[in-house]
């Protein structure tokens, strides 16, 4: 008999014994497997089933409650899967537990609480939101109804479901038991079992362990005789004789991993003697090679040199009196540097034909592969190998070079650490030497400090008298500084006190400016027709004079605004698309009246909108392109607009991107020389009195300000005779936030307490619209509109008849608005202060609107306008704020005080009657 045959009938004997043991006990297990299936399928089903049914009811809640919050009818969606499923759940349920009569009961209560809350709670609030009915919403949920319905729900849910886990206890208690029971009797049946598998086992074992033996005892002579090629000879047919082979094949295996460790030592310890890393690649990739019978091969050391990471050609085989292979290597480059990167071998087995030829005195033939291997220590790698083969790699041969190249590594690393060593060393002598000399000269300058020792001691003593004197002059320095420190405070009190003069002073000159204007443009109209061409003319230069000197009062508020950091910054969308067409309605009329070309040129991939202050980057633009045009007599200005990632002074920080904004000429240009004087206020090129050009040199000053102010900055270039270039870099935002961000820092580098505005919206009385409708209607010019000569105004219809009452208590503004208002048909009133105001609309009640001056004795145009506001008739009167005062708080302080819209003095005509228009047929 075959081992196979003896062992089979044991397991045959033991297979007999289990099928009676298995016999037994199988209808045991059914049962038992019969209640199991029922704990697991129905007890568990109804578990999961009155969660879902709760889950269900808890969806409902949610997608209703969503909806009545946002409106979006999405939220419906859930809810409405919820409603359409519920009750499948629920019959399911109901079929598993109708066999239990409580539980019954306690699921139709169940039912009766979820129809309750349909019924009470969510279709009523749905229907509420979807009418729009938010006084029935708010009242069902002051009512609560739906949360009383919901707890009672939840709380039936937990009593049904705390019974059926009583229910699911007990039975499990029940199948633990009887499986205790079925337990002992496996345990019995089981030892009558291993009692029959041991017999057998013991019947069969002397079968087989005499042949056994005999292969173990001649195993044991092989290992201990000297002859290394015996082998098992087994004669018999059975598994013995399978044994025996991989007797044979293990012998074989020892022999072959005999065979490598000894070369493995052999190379190790070849090597030992060896100083120089050159000679010591050369010797190993002559013996690696013999070994891996490789026709070819190179090894590369790893260096740095010149702060570069670099494999380089240290050894090559078979090399036909040539280097084989590239010189230098990068880390990452080709095959060789990529396996240092990877530190992994790589084995090529398709190679090119032409790759490399392997030459001996009988031709040339080409390699099959090719194997690439890091040589490591401690994870580091330090150099590379490369072999070729002609037959490829065996894997006797990769698991050899796997462990040659391990200690190969160790013992590079100790040659190339001696070599540094040495090199170090030599270092070193040279050092000592020259420390030697240094000994010498420093021992000489030794004894000459000894001496000047002395001559330090008597220095010292001179030095602590002048230390008592420098302790006087530290008293007096602290006086001094105690000085300057009073003198900083009065120099910030006094330019406090610049700046509110410039504010008043602006404010004084603007109201007698005011009646200058209007009556000098009334004058220049001549609507009547009783002035002659050339006493118009003259009006018309008084006029162009008045405004000439509003833009210098501007300039110099603008200044003084930055200079005590009361200037605002809003940001806001700019629209870059609508830049060109406000500046060509300005500058087109312009560029031809001097005969010179007028280009603007915007990139393509520029935003549609970015943020910044609007009106202070118009502002720059057309002082920049004022400049521009007044310098240029022939040629053409450009403007431009485009990306640039930095400033012209340096890179953009945080990856900021800017937008530039470019003015160039073919003008008159600027000598280098004077390039940033023309920066200074008050300063120009030119500054004689016979000067060609005009200008009072604050324009570029305040430009440059304002582009701080923006986050930015504003550069020249330019060359004398052939024209100037200046260029505004704004940080490029797409955000209102970032902006304001971008802003805030910027503005307090100019300036202190300069603060970055967001647009919010003004207040507006009861029946009043936003002051937005009123600008861009008034926006409408009805200049165009003048009649001829001696003739009644056309526009003065609209107000013929109507009564307006003037607050002023300056008579000469009173006089000339009377006059413009009264050439209009208009019926006047006036009032020098607030209480003759109120006074008036008392007894004048048919007042169809109100021109309120602000700075007024007694009672103000503030206090005026709110007493008016206090009354209910008086609360849709139009009253437009006429002031003299031109800062943005002054403009919100006039509209929350009650002001319909606003307007600073000098008045521009056209624009008071477009405002006048708008609210008067309001």
């Amino acid at each position: 008999m075959t081992l196979r045959t003896k062992i089979a009938s044991g397991y045959l004997l033991i297979i007999l014994f289990l099928g009676i043991a298995v016999w037994l006990i199988t209808g045991r297990i059914t049962d038992l497997q019969r209640e199991m299936d029922f704990v697991t399928g129905h007890d568990f089903e109804v578990h999961n089933l009155t969660n879902q049914l709760e889950k269900r009811l808890v969806t409902m809640e949610t997608g209703m409650r969503g909806f009545v919050i946002t409106g979006n009818s999405s939220y419906l969606d859930p809810y409405n899967t919820a409603m359409s499923g519920w009750e499948q759940d629920y019959e399911r349920l109901y079929n598993l537990v109708k066999d239990n009569p409580p539980q019954k009961a306690s699921l139709e209560q169940i039912k009766e609480t979820i129809d309750s809350w349909m019924k009470e709670a969510a279709f009523p609030l749905v229907q509420y939101k979807k009418d729009n009915n938010t006084a029935k919403i708010n009242e069902y949920f002051q009512a609560n109804v739906g949360k009383t319905i919901s707890d009672r729900f939840r709380s039936q849910v937990d009593s049904f479901r705390t019974v059926e886990r009583q229910l699911t206890q007990t039975r499990t208690e029940e199948l633990h038991s009887r499986n205790t029971v079925l337990r002992r009797e496996l345990y019995w049946f089981v030892g009558l079992v291993a009692a029959a598998a041991i017999a057998a086992a013991l019947v069969i074992s002397r079968s087989i362990l005499g042949t056994v033996k005999q292969v173990t005892r001649a195993i044991q002579a092989i290992t201990a005789g000297s002859r290394s090629g015996q082998r098992i000879s087994v004669r018999t047919r059975d598994e013995i004789n399978d044994l025996g082979e991989a007797t044979n094949r293990m012998l074989d295996r020892f022999e072959e991993e005999n065979w490598m460790q000894t070369q493995i030592a052999e190379t190790a310890t070849a090597f030992q003697s060896i100083t120089q890393s050159e000679e010591l690649t050369r010797l190993f990739l002559e013996k690696v090679a013999s070994l891996m019978q490789a026709p070819y091969a190179v090894l590369y050391l790893r260096k740095f040199e010149r702060g570069e990471d670099s494999l380089v050609l240290s050894a090559s085989y078979a090399a036909d009196g040539r280097k084989v292979g590239e010189e230098r290597f990068r880390i990452g480059e080709g095959l060789v540097g990529q396996c240092a990167a990877d530190n992994r071998r790589m084995i090529l087995t398709t190679l090119p034909a032409d790759y490399v030829k392997v030459r001996s005195g009988l031709g040339t033939a080409s390699p099959s592969s090719i194997m690439v291997s890091p040589v490591t220590l401690e994870g580091q790698v330090l150099a590379v190998i490369e072999l070729a083969s002609m037959e490829g790699f065996t894997p006797q041969q990769e698991q050899l070079l796997t462990q040659i190249l391990e200690t190969f590594g160790i013992t590079l690393d100790r040659v190339m650490t001696r070599m540094e060593i040495e090199r170090l060393l030599a270092e070193s002598q040279a050092m000592t030497e020259e420390l030697q000399a240094q000994s010498e000269e420093l021992q000489a300058q030794s004894e000459e400090l000894q001496t000047q020792t002395e001559e330090l001691r008597v220095i010292n003593e001179q030095l602590e008298e002048q230390n008592v004197f420098a302790e006087l002059k530290a008293k007096e320095l602290e006086e001094a500084k105690e000085e300057l420190e009073t003198n900083a405070e009065r120099l910030e009190l006094s330019s406090r006190y610049k700046s509110e003069f410039l504010a008043n002073m602006s404010h004084e000159l603007r109201t007698p400016l005011n009646s200058m204007l209007i009556l000098s443009q009334m004058l220049a109209d001549n609507p009547k027709g009783t002035l002659t061409p050339e006493e118009q003319e003259y009006a018309l230069i008084i006029n162009n004079a008045g405004n000439d000197l509003l833009l210098l009062i501007n300039d110099i508020l603008d200044l003084s605004k930055v200079e005590s950091g009361k200037l605002e910054i809003e940001a806001e969308p700019v629209n870059l698309t609508e830049l060109p067409v406000a500046l060509e309605a300005i500058f087109t009329p312009i560029a031809t009246q001097k005969g010179i070309e007028f280009r603007i040129v915007m990139e393509e991939s520029l935003p549609s909108i970015f943020y910044s202050d609007g009106q202070r980057l118009q502002q720059i633009l057309k002082n920049l392109l004022s400049n521009a045009f007044k310098f240029t007599e022939q040629g053409a200005v450009t403007f431009s607009v485009g990306y640039s990632s930095g400033t012209k002074e340096g890179e953009g920080q945080d990856g900021m991107s800017y937008l530039v904004f470019s003015v160039s000429d073919t003008g008159i240009g600027i000598p280098e020389d004077k390039q940033l004087q023309v920066f200074e206020a008050f300063q120009q090129v030119d500054g004689a009195t016979s000067r060609k050009y005009g200008g009072t040199g604050l324009g570029l000053s305040i430009s440059r300000e304002f582009a701080k102010l923006l986050g930015g900055t504003l550069t020249l270039e330019s060359r004398e005779g052939e024209g100037s270039t200046f260029a505004m870099y704004l940080p490029h935002t797409a955000h209102g936030e970032e902006a304001g961000e971008r802003l805030l820092p910027a503005a307090s580098e100019v300036a202190a307490g300069i603060s970055v505005a967001t647009s919010e919206a003004l207040p507006a009385y009861p029946e009043q619209e936003p002051r937005s409708t009123a600008v861009t209607q008034a926006g409408e010019g009805p200049s165009a509109n003048r009649a001829p000569a001696g003739a009644a105004p056309k526009d003065a219809a609209p107000f013929a008849g109507r009564r307006v009452l003037v607050v002023d208590d300056d008579s000469r503004n009173v006089f000339a608005l009377s006059t413009a208002l009264r050439d209009k048909k208009i019926e006047v009133l006036t009032a020098a202060n607030g209480k003759e105001c109120l006074q008036i609309l008392e007894s004048e009640p048919a007042v169809d609107l109100v021109l309120m001056d602000i700075m007024m004795p007694e009672m103000d145009g503030y206090e005026t306008m709110r007493a008016i506001r206090a009354k209910e008739n008086w609360l849709r009167l139009p009253i437009i704020a006429l002031t003299a005062k031109a800062m943005k708080p002054d403009r919100d302080k006039c509209l929350e005080a009650g002001a319909s819209d606003y307007i600073s003095k000098p008045l521009k005509m056209d624009q008071l009657f477009s405002l006048m228009r708008v609210w008067m047929n309001r």
